[in-house]
């Protein structure tokens, strides 16, 4: 299966450990040297276009993500940043 870089924006992200939704992937960080992707982007907010509020994101490292699947990303919660809580 073929991903591009749009179609993973419109995927949730559940974290495996417990079922979790986190968020939707906003972004993704590419090590320019070597050309991988090394990073996507999670934002975990609840607020109305920035209007209620700025939510969190979490980086979660490529190599922590399970399954890419058609509507969703499956990841282990040890690929989130420490300190960083979506609910």
């Amino acid at each position: 299966m073929c991903c591009s870089v749009t179609d993973l924006r419109s995927k949730d992200v559940i974290n495996v450990a417990d079922g979790s939704r986190l968020g939707c992937i906003t972004d993704v960080e590419i090590d320019t040297v070597s050309g991988a992707l090394v990073n996507v982007v999670v934002f975990c907010g609840r607020g109305l276009w920035g209007l209620l509020g700025r939510g969190e994101e979490v980086t979660v490292a490529w190599k922590d993500i399970v399954v890419i699947g058609d509507d969703t990303v499956l990841v282990r919660r040890g690929g989130l940043k420490p300190g960083a809580l979506c609910k």
